[in-house]
């Protein structure tokens, strides 16, 4: 990224960063969790009409280091490393593939 490109995601971000933890509280524990996608559709549609792809960009940044955080807290937690977290998460998308 360049100085330009760095500021102009930067003035952006406290926004998304709220965005995206409202989207999470919204999200967390809803019943039933195949409503997740259409809530986070929602949510990036709303960034995407704001803010451009600029917006979704900071948004899969935010999603992506909260993410991480996560799966290291995880494996930390569950004295597993964080490649044992990901596969677990892997076989989980994968079994649940193999149902539909």
């Amino acid at each position: 990224m360049d100085e330009d490109e760095d500021m102009r995601l930067a003035r952006i971000t406290p926004e998304i960063s709220r965005r995206t933890l409202a989207m999470l509280r919204g999200l967390a524990g809803l019943e039933p969790p195949e409503r997740v996608p259409e809530g986070a559709m929602a949510v990036a549609d709303a960034v995407l009409a704001d803010h451009g792809t600029d917006g979704l960009r900071v948004l899969v940044m935010t999603l992506a280091s909260w993410a991480t955080a996560q799966i290291e807290n995880v494996a930390e937690l569950s004295g597993r490393g964080h490649e044992a977290v990901l596969d677990a998460m892997e076989l989980a998308c994968m079994e649940a593939a193999a149902e539909e």
